[in-house]
């Protein structure tokens, strides 16, 4: 499978996940469509549809190909590709496309709007005529270029004899130019050139605003992804290195990475000695020292010394083209918000088009004539535009699955932050979530030479008792021994020979010690008991949560008097010793009690725990199965992250909801108006846009809920 495969097979089932880039998607509304559409084509299991990012992942088995899947996608009215699948690759064409359409739509808006000046001050005779004119000149071409976007969207749409929400958008825009024109051509008094062309420009402003927060959301991973190398000195058979493109690189490959320069694919160190900067990953600025068997990723920058480098991940199999891939999921997801925007707009195009055609009828009744008529019916048409509703999910949890990323926390489904914003109880696991689950040694036994001794024999292993005894040492500025013949026995520990005398680093058993290693030189042993220490933030976080009225607990398979000693120092409940099963069933309990628990853990075992829970969140650190089964990941050695996803959820939910009531308002408003024809096609059009800027710029205030 290739950086550009968009079809990832599943081996258990034998189905495939095919991923498209649909760009006509515009509204809630076209999200139901597609997923409906294609969930009833026969070899589809499901169809899911990112809005954030203009994608559609299809779950099919291997009888329906590509080709077909685009025919289907036509058939429901939209122009559909196969996605590139390589999440290095930033596309950034429709967002082009737009801002040229948007300032063709503004040069030809500012210049009618100066002509329109004159008429509205009372010109009449042959200057209005010409004025006319003048404003026929510009606003034809205008109208012909700026509005592709909803013109495309739309015929594709009635060719398929469907309709979305670009339908009533084009035809408000094109009769308004087309009676503008008959006025030109016949004399008239009134030309709406301004009103067709403002409305373009304001749609179109809307439109561009919506792509540049869909961009927002890679934006901090966009800034990560820059640091990747993007050349690396591949290791010939010779000896000799040919400098190569990241692109071009293979697992397997032997690189050398000098000291200053950016990896440019993940890998195992094979040779040398060094310091890495991997706060790219990490969060944290501290240098990282590794040494042959270290794993590194791509992005870190080697800081010290030559480093010979296996790789073993290379392009989208990287560890950060994987972050790329859970933030291009993070986009709009099934929610009980987006679920009631799917019904307002699956009865928005029959609704528009009846008002519309209802208030020409009625005005002809009225007797004001087809003319005055028809420019009621054209303004219902451009006043209705629901692209309020549409934005109103989207655009909030973009822009807030934007900010929590600045902030080290990846957001793997929209919906998550619905279902944070409800957590009334936190569940934790003890190691590696609100502790580090990087054990520190005790060194207060050992005298200098002992802790020689201790740092030959531990630097060279990958044992996390030994890593942490290694750091301990470096961290005191301890000099190694000088330790010949040094060998590593799995499970038994390091040996080798001090001054003419056997030396070992090992196992040991310390009464009421989860950890403890026993370094013997000669005849003489001492005991090194290790302690996993809390995150520094840890009793903050708790203090946070309880601030916000939730309760928080620890639940971890670790020993209960481990857990009962972090419990003592957070003040809170803990339970320890409780097994996957048991966790699940305390889930279930609390659940039954109407509570709405939040599991935050890293361990294989808490998997089936993150994904029961009402929503859940893993470290970065976290196994792979765990991370899957969690809705949000946060990386770094903080734990703060976890109280910020709830915050920044709750506040998200209160933009959601002053959207929908924005929107609500808007309609409730501006229908009876337009219907009572007391509102120009111009006066519409800015209307319409105005609503969905609003929206856009409630839901951008979120992008300070983090900071």
């Amino acid at each position: 499978m290739t950086a550009h495969d968009p079809s990832l097979a599943d081996s258990d089932t034998g189905l495939i996940d095919t991923r498209f880039t649909v760009p006509g998607m515009r509204c809630a509304g076209c999200i139901a469509k597609i997923e409906r559409g294609l969930g009833e084509l026969d070899g589809v299991e499901a169809a899911r549809v990112n809005f954030s990012a203009k994608r559609v992942a299809v779950r099919h088995d291997r009888s329906l190909d590509a080709a077909a899947l685009v025919h289907e996608f036509e058939r429901l009215g939209f122009e559909a590709e196969l996605a590139v699948e390589n999440p290095l690759a930033q596309d950034d064409r429709e967002l082009r496309k737009l801002l040229r359409a948007l300032a063709v739509s503004g040069f030809g808006m500012m210049n009618i709007m100066l002509l329109s000046v004159s008429v509205w001050s009372g010109a009449g005779g042959v200057t209005r005529e010409m004025f006319h004119w003048l404003s026929a000149l510009i606003a034809v071409p205008v109208v012909a270029y700026a509005g592709q976007p909803f013109f495309a969207s739309a015929w594709m749409a009635l060719r398929y004899r469907r309709t979305n929400m670009d339908v009533p958008i084009s035809i408000g825009v094109l009769l308004a130019t087309g009676m503008s024109l008959y006025e030109t051509l016949t004399g008239g008094e009134h030309a709406y050139f301004d009103g067709a062309v403002m409305l373009l420009f304001f749609l179109l402003a809307g439109r561009a605003l919506d792509a540049m927060m869909r961009n927002k959301t890679r934006s901090g991973i966009g800034a990560l992804l820059g640091r990747i190398g993007k050349h690396a000195s591949v290791i010939q058979a010779d000896g000799s290195t040919a400098r190569v493109d990241a692109g071009e690189l293979e697992q397997g490959m032997l690189v050398l990475v000098a000291a200053g320069e950016a990896l440019a694919a993940d890998g195992v160190v094979e040779m040398g000695t060094s310091s890495i900067d991997n706060a790219m990953l990490t969060g944290e600025s501290t240098p990282e020292p590794v040494c042959a068997g270290s794993e590194v990723h791509a992005g870190a920058v080697n800081l010290m010394a030559p480093l010979t480098i296996r790789l073993t991940a290379v392009a989208q199999d990287t560890a950060v083209a994987e972050i790329a891939r859970l933030m291009d999921e993070a986009g709009q997801s099934r929610s009980r918000y987006v679920r009631i925007a799917d019904r307002a707009s699956r009865l928005y195009a029959p609704a528009v088009h009846t008002l519309a055609v209802l208030a020409f009828i009625g005005w002809m009744i009225a007797g004001v004539g087809w003319h005055q008529s028809l420019v009621i019916a054209i303004a219902v048409l451009i006043i209705t535009c629901p692209c309020a509703m549409g934005l109103a999910v989207p655009a909030a949890q973009v822009v807030a699955s934007g900010a929590l990323l600045k902030r080290g926390l990846l957001v793997k489904d929209g919906s998550a932050l619905e279902r944070l914003a409800e957590i009334d109880v936190a569940l934790f696991d003890k190691t590696g979530t609100l502790t580090l689950g990087e054990p520190r040694p005790d060194l207060g036994p050992l005298d200098e030479e002992e802790k020689a001794v201790a740092l030959a024999l531990a630097q060279t292993s990958r044992h996390p008792l030994s890593l942490g005894i290694t750091a301990a040492l470096k961290d005191s500025a301890i000099a190694p021994a000088s330790v010949d013949a040094i060998s590593e026995e799995p499970g038994q520990g390091i040996s080798g020979m001090f001054c003419g005398q056997p030396v070992a680093l090992g196992r040991a058993d310390a009464a009421g010690a989860s950890l403890a290693s026993s370094l013997a030189i000669g005849d003489r042993s001492k005991t090194i008991l290790f302690t996993d220490p809390l995150r520094d933030d840890a009793a903050d976080v708790v203090a946070d949560l309880d601030a916000m009225g939730i309760e928080s607990r620890i639940i971890s398979g670790d020993r209960v008097e481990a857990v009962d000693a972090v419990a003592i120092q957070l003040a809170i409940a803990g339970e320890g010793g409780v097994s996957p099963g048991e966790k699940l069933a305390r889930l279930e309990q609390l659940k039954a009690e109407g509570k709405l628990p939040l599991m935050v853990g890293d361990g294989l075992n808490d998997g089936p725990a993150l994904a029961a829970a009402h929503a859940s969140i893993a470290p970065g650190s976290a196994s792979d199965a765990s991370q899957q089964a969690a809705d949000a990941v946060f990386v770094g050695a903080r734990l703060m992250p976890v109280a910020l996803a709830i915050t920044v959820a709750r506040q998200t939910m209160r933009i959601v909801r002053q959207n929908f009531g924005f929107a609500v308002i808007y309609n409730v408003l501006a229908v009876p108006l337009a219907l009572a024809g007391m509102v120009t096609p111009m006066i519409a059009s800015i209307a319409m846009s105005l609503s969905s800027l609003v929206v856009v710029g409630n839901s951008l205030r979120l992008a300070r809920a983090a900071s």
